[in-house]
Order: C-alpha cells, then sequence, then structure tokens
C-alpha cells in the first residue's frame, strides 16, 4: 500500500513515494485521526510507532513534531524540528514551521534563518515570504517587511490576495499595530467588492468580525458596532462562538448571548453549542440559566469544563469552600501549567474556613513551582544607577470601563512624572474602549501581548529595558503570573489588581499600607512589603458623580443598611452578621446590589438563606446591575453600608464613601479582611471600625440609632474625604512614585526585595479599634 502523495503544498520540495506494509498503514491513517480531533499525545505515540518501523516517511516525521508543538512542548518540539530537518534538509513545511516556532520563543534569527530556507527551497510559495514580513515587522524592520510583503503576494497571485492581506491584518493586529492591520483588511475587503463570486456569509462574517475588532481598537465604537451587525449573517457554529466572544468582549453582553441563543437554534444537537451559552450566563451572572444550559450541553455529550463551571457557579452563588475543592481538584488533575491553580488562590481569599496563615501557605503552595528555573537578578545590565531615570513596566488586562484597575490607575497615570518615568504598558487584555484609549494617550508606550507566550513577552520586556515590572492583576483573569516566577525584570513588584500576597516566586515587593499590612504581618507575605504612608488606594474618579442633597428626609425614612458587593463576599458568615444587625434594628431593611441579582434565582437562594437566619423576605431589596452613573446615585437609597467578610469591599467601599455612605467594618486578620479598616481610618472614621463580630453589630446598630449625627456625617462626607490626605491624588502620586524609587535603590545596593523601615499605622480610637496584632494582606476590589 502506498502513503499519500507528498508535494510541496505540504512537505517537501521533492516528491516521494513509499511502499507501507498493511499493519504500518494502518498505524499512519490512526494517527491522522487521533491528529485529526485533538488527540495530540495518542497521535504521537501513533506516529512514533510508524517512524520505528519506517523511519524514512517523511509525513509522519513532521506530524510528529506538530503533534509536540500542539501539546505545548516547545523544547521537545526545537529538538524534533533539528532532528527532522537533519534528515528530510528539503521540507518546505519543516523549515516553515520551525521558523514559526521560533518566532514564539523569541528567537527571531534563528526564526529568520528558517524562513529564508524554506523561502530558498520553494521560492514561488507564499507562507514563508509573508511570516518573513510578518517576522521584519516585528523586529521594526518596515521597509524590508514592506517588501516581503510585495513578494508574498507575487507569490500568491490573485487568487490568494485577499487571503493574504486578510491574514496580514491579522498578524498586525495581534502585534497590536492596529493602523496597519486597518490598511491591509481594506485592501482585502476591497477584494472582496470587486470579485464578481460572492464570498461566503461565514467568511464574509469572520472578516467583518476582525474589521470590527480594528475598530474597536481604534476608538470607533459605532463603526465597530456596524461591522459586528453585518458579521450575524453567519451561521456555522464556530463563527456564531467567535462573535459571541467579541461580542461579550466589548461588553455587548446581550448581543452575545443573543448570538448564542441563535447559535443553539441553529445547531440543537452540539454540546458545545449549549456549553458556549452556558459559559456566557455564568459569565453575566445568570448562574440559573448557566446550569440549565451546562445540563443541555451535558445530556449531549460530556463537557471537559463541567467541573470548572461547577466551581465558577458554586463561587458566585457564595460557596468559597466549595469552589476551592473542586479548582484544587482541577489544578492537581491538568498539572502545574493549570490557570486553576490561581482559581484556587482566588476561592480561598472568600473562605470564612481558612485563616490568614493558611491562605498564605496555600498560595505559596500552589506557585512554587513557577520560580523552579527562574532566572537570576545578576543577569539583568541595568545600569544601577540609584538616581537615574527608570523605566516602568505595567502588566495588566484591565484598561477598561468600570474595572477596578482602570478606576485607580487613570488618574496616577495622567500625574506621573514623565521626567523620571518612562511608562509602558504591556495590555494582555483584549477587551478595549474609551478607557483603554486614553490610558494609551497617558503612557510613553503601549504594546498588546495578549497573544504573546511568555517567553515573546520576556524578551520583549528585556529588549525595552524595563527596570522595575509592576503586575496589576495578581491571580485574575488574563493574568502572567508564571512571567513574574520566571523573572523578567531585575525589580518585580504587584500592586493594586489582587487583595492578597501572590505566593509567586520572584515577585520582591507588594505595596500595601499600614493598616491592610501591619508590622508583624510580614510572614504572610511571599513578597517584602513597601507601605504607602496614608492608603494604599487612592479614589479619586475622574468622572463626575454629583453629590446627594441629604436632608431631613433622610433622616427620618426607614433606615436602610446596603452592600453593593458582588455575590461571591456573602458569606455565610457575612449573612450571619447583617442578620443580627437587622434584628437589633426594628424597621430598618437590607439593599443588596449585585450583578446576580438580575437572576431571579440567585434572589430566590438568598431570600431563603435570610430567611433561614430570621430575617423575612419583605426587609430585603435585592437590585441588579446598572451603568456606573447610574450605580453611583442608587448610593442615596443607602443609609449605612456594611462590609463583607472575610473578603472586605474595596472600589465598592470607596464609592460608597465617597457618595456619603459611611462603611461599617470589621478589621480582620489580612490584606483582604482590613480594607474596610484602612479607608475608614484614613477617613478618621476609626469609630467605625470594630475588632471583632460582637463590636461589628453593635457599632452598626449604635450608629443606625443617632439619626442625627448620621444626617450630619453624611452630609458633609465628600468634604471630609477631601480634606484626608489618603484622597489628595497629586500627593498620592508622589508618594506611588517614591515607593519605585525606593524599591529600585534596594535593587542598586544589591538589596531587591530588602524590608523597608516599619512605618506605624494610624492607631485607630474608640471601642471600634482595630487591632494591630493581626496580620496583613493585599488590596482591590
Amino acid at each position: 500500500m502506498n502513503s499519500p502523495s507528498l508535494d510541496s503544498n505540504e512537505n517537501s520540495a521533492e516528491q516521494v513515494t513509499i511502499e507501507l506494509s498493511a499493519a504500518v498503514a494502518q498505524a499512519f491513517q490512526q494517527a491522522h485521526e487521533f491528529f485529526k480531533t485533538g488527540q495530540w499525545a495518542q497521535a504521537q505515540a501513533s506516529y512514533e510507532q510508524v517512524l520505528k518501523e519506517v523511519p524514512q516517511l517523511e509525513p509522519a516525521a513532521l506530524q510528529w513534531v506538530r503533534c509536540l508543538v500542539l501539546q505545548g512542548l516547545q523544547m521537545q518540539a526545537r529538538e524534533g524540528f533539528a532532528q527532522l530537518l537533519k534528515n528530510f534538509p528539503n521540507n518546505y513545511s519543516a523549515w516553515l514551521e520551525a521558523g514559526h516556532l521560533c518566532r514564539q520563543q523569541a528567537q527571531h534569527q534563528q526564526a529568520q534563518v528558517c524562513y529564508a530556507k524554506a523561502i530558498g527551497l520553494v521560492p514561488d510559495r507564499f507562507e514563508a515570504r509573508l511570516s518573513m514580513a510578518r517576522l521584519l515587522e516585528d523586529l521594526g524592520q518596515f521597509d524590508a517587511g514592506a517588501v516581503e510583503y510585495h513578494r508574498a503576494l507575487q507569490s500568491g497571485g490573485a487568487a490568494k490576495a485577499r487571503t493574504l492581506h486578510w491574514r496580514m491584518a491579522k498578524f498586525r493586529l495581534e502585534r497590536g499595530d492596529v493602523p496597519r492591520a486597518l490598511e491591509s483588511m481594506r485592501q482585502a475587503l476591497l477584494i472582496v467588492r470587486l470579485a464578481t463570486e460572492p464570498l461566503d456569509d461565514n467568511e464574509r462574517a469572520e472578516m467583518q468580525m476582525d474589521l470590527g475588532d480594528i475598530f474597536m481598537r481604534l476608538g470607533m465604537t459605532q463603526d465597530a458596532h456596524r461591522a459586528f451587525e453585518r458579521a450575524s449573517v453567519g451561521t456555522a457554529e464556530p463563527t456564531l462562538s467567535r462573535l459571541a466572544d467579541l461580542s461579550f468582549r466589548y461588553n455587548l453582553w446581550q448581543e452575545a448571548q443573543e448570538v448564542l441563543r441563535r447559535n443553539v437554534a441553529l445547531h440543537p444537537d452540539s454540546g458545545a453549542a449549549h456549553w458556549n451559552l452556558a459559559h456566557s450566563l455564568a459569565e453575566s451572572w445568570d448562574m440559573q440559566g448557566a446550569l440549565e444550559s451546562l445540563a443541555k450541553a451535558e445530556a449531549i455529550a460530556p463537557q471537559s469544563g463541567a467541573k470548572s463551571m461547577m466551581a465558577s457557579v458554586a463561587g458566585r452563588t457564595g460557596d468559597a469552600d466549595t469552589a476551592l475543592r473542586l479548582y484544587k481538584e482541577l489544578a492537581e488533575e491538568e498539572g502545574p501549567g493549570s490557570k486553576m491553580h490561581s482559581s484556587a488562590a482566588m476561592s480561598s481569599l472568600y473562605s470564612d474556613r481558612l485563616s490568614a496563615q493558611e491562605v498564605a501557605d496555600l498560595h505559596r503552595d500552589l506557585f512554587k513551582h513557577l520560580g523552579d528555573h527562574a532566572r537570576q537578578v545578576s543577569s539583568f545590565k541595568n545600569k544601577p544607577d540609584p538616581q537615574r531615570p527608570l523605566r516602568l513596566g505595567l502588566v495588566s488586562a484591565d484598561f477598561h470601563h468600570q474595572h477596578p484597575v482602570n478606576i485607580f490607575m487613570q488618574p496616577v497615570l495622567a500625574r506621573l512624572n514623565r521626567q523620571a518615568l518612562e511608562v509602558t504598558v504591556y495590555f494582555t487584555g483584549v477587551s478595549y474602549d474609551d478607557q483603554t484609549q486614553q490610558a494609551k494617550s497617558r503612557v510613553a508606550r503601549w504594546v498588546d501581548v495578549a497573544a504573546w507566550n511568555d517567553r515573546q513577552l520576556a524578551r520583549r520586556i528585556e529588549d525595552d529595558g524595563i527596570d522595575i515590572l509592576l503586575d496589576l492583576s495578581g491571580h485574575t483573569s488574563m493574568q502572567r503570573m508564571s512571567l513574574f516566577g520566571q523573572r523578567a525584570a531585575p525589580v518585580q513588584a504587584t500592586f493594586l489588581g489582587y487583595p492578597g500576597s501572590t505566593g509567586v516566586p520572584n515577585i520582591d515587593w507588594l505595596v500595601a499600607d499600614a493598616v491592610v499590612a501591619p508590622p508583624g504581618s510580614e510572614a504572610l507575605f511571599s513578597e517584602q512589603v513597601l507601605r504607602l504612608p496614608h492608603s494604599v488606594f487612592c479614589y479619586a474618579p475622574e468622572t463626575d458623580y454629583p453629590y446627594p442633597a441629604y436632608g431631613q428626609a433622610h433622616a427620618e425614612r426607614p433606615l436602610t443598611f446596603g452592600s453593593f458587593n458582588n455575590v461571591p463576599k456573602l458569606t455565610p458568615h457575612t449573612l450571619r452578621l447583617w442578620a443580627q444587625v437587622l434584628q437589633q434594628v426594628p424597621g430598618s431593611r437590607l439593599l443588596l446590589k449585585a450583578p446576580s441579582f438580575k437572576d431571579l434565582g440567585a434572589v430566590e437562594v438568598f431570600t431563603q438563606r435570610f430567611a433561614a437566619l430570621g430575617i423575612p423576605a419583605e426587609r430585603l431589596e435585592f437590585r441588579g446591575p446598572v451603568g456606573l452613573t447610574d450605580m453611583m446615585a442608587e448610593y442615596a437609597d443607602v443609609d449605612i453600608a456594611l462590609d463583607t467578610v472575610p473578603y472586605n469591599g474595596g472600589t465598592t467601599s470607596l464609592q460608597a464613601m465617597w457618595m456619603g455612605v459611611p462603611v461599617v467594618a470589621l478589621a480582620g486578620h489580612n490584606f483582604v479582611s482590613r480594607m474596610g479598616a484602612s479607608f475608614m481610618s484614613a477617613a478618621g472614621l476609626t469609630d467605625w471600625v470594630a475588632a471583632t463580630d460582637t463590636e461589628y453589630v453593635q457599632i452598626a446598630v449604635a450608629k443606625a440609632r443617632d439619626r442625627a449625627a448620621l444626617l450630619t456625617l453624611k452630609q458633609g462626607m465628600r468634604e471630609r474625604l477631601q480634606a484626608c490626605p489618603a484622597w489628595n491624588i497629586d500627593q498620592y502620586t508622589r508618594d506611588f512614585e517614591g515607593a519605585l524609587r525606593q524599591m529600585w535603590v534596594a535593587h542598586c545596593q544589591g538589596q531587591t526585595g530588602a524590608q523597608q523601615p516599619e512605618q506605624a499605622a494610624p492607631e485607630p480610637q474608640g471601642r471600634g479599634a482595630a487591632t494591630r496584632k493581626t496580620k496583613g494582606k493585599t488590596q482591590a476590589d
């Protein structure tokens, strides 16, 4: 039996025909079946069996290396390509794909050699020329890149011109070179308009999605929305799934779910269609709908992500311990590279059961492997001058509307001293809006890196000469903890994006304050603690939110306690505290606002939980999500905010205070559970901070009974905050710059990660004093 004919379109520049035995041919066919269905390990084993019998079978050798690539076994794949090309030096596809692998590993010179070899073998093929053009543009060699781009178009001819322009648009978009991506996309669309044959609806939809993505990144929102509307002509399942993903990414979640429901209607027997709808519903906090769609998907076929979705649903409905258990199981099953480690870490912050030390120990245990074979600080060549201007790198996915990182960082970026700090943002996210554009305008350099692997990103960070690399994500989505674990800069720190120590090796510093991380709490941190003098957060919104006109009517209405925190923070401990408060303040009510409460199922669950604690439904009000401006106005309906435990409100508490709503806080034992104490202490309101559960209830009851004092406080709350150093954004920015300089000076003195001198915390006063003997943590909402 003969193997399939080999031609230059797939493998070698020369055609080869080899006779195979029936057994080998069958094994070869089985390997192909495994490959087509994505069973890479099984395919690899089958190709190895074939090659053991027929080592000269070139296509089997190439497919075997491809299996290594697809499993992420990059070093083995490089060795495999080296052996393959030694045995088959005229294999065009092998040289081309070896070039791709080298580019992904940031081995640019070797990638260039591989692409040149492929071009030399088959000069009339376009793939290697287009890949060379992409690489040259990546290296900033735009003139040389233009030459290869032109030659690729010549090689492809008119029949391939649309595909080539479209592919180049994708390459440029991936690199973040959006204006050039638009140029290529226009050329591709022009060819479509001039073509005599109509384009397939799904391919047309795919092109419109790419165009819409480009428009969104350029801030051309209306044009983008029209492109997404044109993309709705698609009917194929992958096309509709991608359209929904893009829509959701750009906060068009209602449109996304309409697309996914249409996808289910068109493909009712597809488990993947039901799964995608379930995932979207879970992400938009419709837990009941998510579980129903998941059940339909599972009825069609087992879903590999079912356990992770069950963990997500558990966490989002306030069952942190179940979420933690499931995520830990998944992390164990999936191995060291699994993102479930970070999901487990996040879940632990919500647990009522774990102590502060247990949370810290869990983080260290989950991420200790990230430091294996890490780069040494001494290997970096940055000039150790303590006074010179610094290059600061920010790694974040979150510069977009309503995200806490964006809310806190935008006013800082606007005020940083550009003579002392050159800022580069390495944007790992995929959501773009006007806030993204604003952040871009406020930094020296912006690099879109969502599609880059750690090796590529580390190479770029080193090429940019970054002195201090600042993580703004922690273990939240789209983070790059593995990059930090391997060390990508001489000084690395974490700030703002995660309410706890990361546990990740080689992150030298964590930025905190003396309340969230009091002296003596250092054992809870894998990082060294650098304390800002006033507060770790400075809330200085750039949008004007009109202050409510609090008057006598507010003092005479039935008292309303409130929380605008997300449902995962509404732990059993929190609900017990709140129920005790309501029981001791007759006639009071509780307003709960969260994205989950648009879901009637979530409302029913929490109504039942409060009923079990003796609180009837008529004393509760549930509200779902609205726009940020409308949400801020809703704080006028709340008299006193009740903080959550152990995961305190971050942004939500500061927003409540800004709108005249004081917060009853319980000072816990780590960073995440001391944020409320930090904010209220910084505002000079330490009498609102409790040290025990009993004090928490007592403070809430006492403050609720003195309506005159409460009204006076509410009327002057914003003026009070604006007079406090912790709300002075100019001073805060100078303090932040000073913290960065302190990190750099320590590095120059050979003390990267050295502990700063302890600063005394502002001591809370009165019966609500927060204990100073507890242990600290980090920040963010």
